[in-house]
């Protein structure tokens, strides 16, 4: 389901970008861009690479300033937040993190309540069961003590799952949280996501894999060069149209038989399209010289 003005058509939600104009260096990637995050979604982002994906998430999260145009939480501007206040709120996964060298894991995940201490609260009860609570879920209570840099990808990305998880928002973003893991440690991170999603969590992620963001999601964001294409559930945003549109693939849409969402199936040889016609390198060469 497409939607120019989602605000007015689409569901309601805590989060929502208006008008957002977003680039790096002056160059526009986002352009007047309206989205609304469904309250209780599991979202997933998708899209071809450099589509805006990561960029869209970054302004949600309040890491990268609108050049117009406001993201709002409870219709108030984010950059009208406290950092503190606004990391009780919206929690991120970035697609990118450094453990600090040394650091154990509940160190790392005990750090994700930093935004409830102050001069006057230092750690509590509360503190200490969120931190249980994040071990337990992610299945690190028993690998507590072990250094960060000694585990493997999947586990590292548990670990910082769980630091995401003891700050215990409302509303949580996971910027490519299966990239470089293997199958069985994807389906592991976004079965955690699912989970997390039941319990009342909002999720928003950006994937790339297309059948696991169908079976998962609850509400799909398509995305193609800084625009949204289209919007609402796996069933109605999943078609043969929209794969083709925005990954420039030919593919058949059936039902998963597993899950009964859709399932992608590329069309073999002369399914990419090549469309496009060619630079002319030749004179850039020149030109350099």
């Amino acid at each position: 389901m497409t939607t120019d003005h989602p605000e007015r058509d689409g569901p309601a939600g805590r989060l929502v970008g208006r008008g957002l104009e977003i680039g790096y260096d002056q160059n526009p990637i986002l352009d007047d861009l309206d989205v609304v995050i469904p309250d209780g979604s599991f979202t997933v982002i998708v899209g071809p690479n450099a589509c805006g994906k990561s960029t869209l998430l970054r302004a949600l999260s309040r890491l990268l300033a609108p050049h117009r145009g406001a993201v709002v939480l409870d219709d108030k501007d984010v950059k009208e937040f406290g950092g503190k206040e606004f990391a009780r709120q919206v929690g991120l996964l970035p697609q990118q993190s450094l453990a600090p060298e040394g650091i154990t894991i509940i160190d790392l995940v005990s750090r994700g309540r930093f935004p409830y201490q102050t001069m006057f609260r230092q750690w509590t009860d509360a503190d200490q069961a969120a931190v249980d609570f994040a071990l337990q879920v992610t299945r690190l209570t028993d690998l507590s003590r072990r250094k960060v840099q000694a585990l493997s990808g999947g586990q590292r990305q548990r670990v910082w799952i769980a630091m995401a998880l003891a700050q215990q928002t409302p509303i949580l973003l996971l910027d490519e949280p299966t990239t470089y893991l293997d199958l069985a440690h994807q389906i592991e991170v976004l079965e955690l996501c699912s989970t997390l999603n039941r319990s009342g969590t909002t999720l928003v992620a950006v994937l790339h894999d297309l059948n696991q963001a169908a079976r998962y999601a609850s509400h799909i964001i398509a995305m193609h060069s800084g625009e949204i294409v289209a919007q609402g559930p796996p069933a109605e945003v999943i078609t043969a149209d929209m794969v083709e549109r925005t990954f420039g693939v030919r593919a058949r849409i059936i039902d998963d038989p597993e899950s009964n969402t859709p399932l992608v199936i590329p069309l073999g040889a002369g399914a990419v399209s090549f469309d496009q016609v060619p630079g002319d390198t030749a004179s850039l060469r020149r030109t350099r010289s």
